[in-house]
């Protein structure tokens, strides 16, 4: 079949969200999933499809990148995705900067090295991060040193943590400099004490193999990078594309010329975009894309908001740091893929002394219609709480889907 110079704004949502493991995962419409039927094969291979999944310290409802595997592939052992992060030297993921901290599948590892060299030399980080290696490098060697000999350890457990500071989300001086050591690729993350980060030497935390392959060149790395985003994505602009591991513009504009030179990445118009898009050779469009997912705010199918805006016609913007009177949608919000769109958003947190599943405020998106809309959310919250483990969904909060769900639930306390 020849390849279409072209695409409706309908065929790129298939696009993307079959690409994103929606479409093609069974358990997305199979209610009978349960955790015992999600295995570590097929948490790997869609990790390895996406290709990172970030990481976020929020726990209103569940830690952010638990949620990723839950809207594709239905209830499955949280402990599941600890284990392939942080499972010894067997682990099949490693934490570093993808997109933000993220989860990334080992044998990555050596593409992201151009990234580690250039954080040594006080490139590509933050800059204050950056000024604080340079003045402090002998604090940061002496650091280096202790968890070599005494690794894996948390920033607080140093001998000479230092003092927080009023900035850095109150980083003490000890903690700068293993985040530092992170960036360089000097320490890598051993597990997790809580949500607190555990620091010791790559070569004792990750598969010799992996540490044994051959660097290559930065350019094939990037490269390399674009490959797995571009078959991420589906269909992708330059910006969607460097922005999936947050590459600089310069580096993402050469290497996207040169990948399409090569015909590896070839472009194509979309209805009602104003730029070129690019897709890989071997795209195949969907006939049908019939999804039921609740979203993590920072799952990849929506975290680039202006692609999400392209795509679904939903502004969604993150809204913990407004102001609660300013709010639109709510505190920690999920939008609900339906089929092809995104048909409504709730706000969610789990209640865990109460074991319930607390709906604080579900809005519908203007094209969806409540009534077949509220079903299919309720269902899915119902999965949702099941798999957390709590025992009911109740709605407490405002919006036009709010007495629609509180009617299907059977459970509410006021909307």
């Amino acid at each position: 079949m020849p390849r279409p110079d072209s695409l409706s704004l309908r065929e790129a949502r298939r696009v993307a969200i079959a690409a994103q493991g929606f479409a093609s995962s069974a358990a997305t419409t199979d209610a009978d999933t349960t955790a015992d039927t999600v295995e570590a094969r097929h948490a790997r291979r869609l990790i390895g499809r996406l290709g990172l999944v970030q990481i976020d310290s929020v726990n209103v409802l569940v830690r952010s990148h638990y949620l990723p595997l839950f809207s594709r592939l239905g209830p499955y052992e949280a402990a599941l995705l600890d284990r392939l992060a942080y499972g010894g030297k067997r682990r099949a993921l490693f934490e570093y900067w993808g997109h933000e901290a993220s989860l990334i599948p080992v044998e990555q590892q050596p593409l992201f090295r151009w990234r580690m060299a250039r954080a040594e030399r006080g490139e590509g980080t933050y800059g204050e991060l950056a000024r604080f290696a340079v003045e402090r490098r002998p604090y940061i060697e002496s650091v280096l040193a202790e968890v070599a000999s005494r690794g894996p350890m948390g920033a607080s457990e140093l001998s000479e943590a230092g003092r927080g500071a009023g900035g850095w989300w109150g980083w003490s001086d000890g903690k700068r400099a293993l985040e530092f050591l992170f960036w360089a690729g000097l320490v890598t993350t051993a597990g997790r004490r809580g949500f607190e980060r555990l620091y010791d030497l790559p070569e004792r935390v990750l598969p010799a193999a992996v540490l044994d392959t051959p660097t290559p060149e930065e350019a094939e790395a990037q490269r390399a990078l674009l490959r797995i985003a571009a078959h991420a994505h589906g269909v992708a602009t330059e910006r969607d594309l460097r922005d999936y591991h947050r590459l600089d513009v310069t580096d993402a504009r050469l290497r996207i010329a040169e990948l399409v030179e090569a015909g590896d990445l070839l472009p194509v118009t979309v209805e009602g975009w104003d730029r070129i898009a690019y897709v890989t050779p071997d795209l195949r469009i969907p006939r049908k894309a019939a999804s039921r997912a609740l979203l993590s705010p920072f799952d990849s199918l929506i975290w680039e908001r202006q692609r999400t805006e392209r795509l679904f016609g939903a502004r969604i913007r993150l809204e913990i740091y407004t102001p609660a009177h300013k709010r639109e949608h709510g505190y920690y919000v999920l939008p609900f893929l339906m089929d092809e769109r995104i048909a409504a958003r709730v706000d969610l947190k789990s209640d865990r002394k109460a074991a319930t599943l607390l709906v604080q405020a579900a809005h519908s998106e203007p094209h969806a219609q409540a009534a077949a809309v509220a079903p299919a959310l309720a269902a899915e919250l119902r999965r949702l709480a099941g798999w957390l483990g709590l025992e009911r969904v109740t709605v407490v909060g405002a919006g036009d889907l709010a007495p629609a769900l509180a009617g299907m639930l059977g459970d509410a306390q006021g909307y």
